[in-house]
């Protein structure tokens, strides 16, 4: 398996106890965890930057029986992490220059 669906694959299961919670608070707040990139800090900024990893790959990837099934595959596999890690490092980036980097 290619280690960017790896880290895809990865993710997405990671996203799964967070897309519960999400779904049992209001259905509007849910269908709008990104209402703007501005955070107040740094670390608001990365937990945002891992929700809209996790809701991407929701959103690709819906089936909960794939990504169970491919757990085995990814979860000890450091290459794939380092993936996950990357496409959080991404989004990441982005809400750092939308934030002016917290100055």
């Amino acid at each position: 398996m290619k280690p960017l669906l790896k880290a895809v694959l990865l993710l997405s299961f990671l996203s799964i106890g967070s897309i519960s919670t999400a779904q049992a608070a209001d259905k509007k707040a849910a269908d709008d965890y990104m209402p703007t990139l501005i955070t107040k800090t740094p670390l608001e900024g990365r937990m945002l930057a891992i929700t809209m990893v996790r809701k991407t790959i929701g959103t690709i990837q819906k089936s909960s029986e794939i990504k169970k099934t491919v757990r085995e595959e990814y979860q000890d596999d450091a290459e794939v992490l380092m993936k996950a890690a990357e496409l959080v490092a991404i989004e990441f980036k982005t809400i750092a220059i939308a934030n002016n980097y917290w100055r």
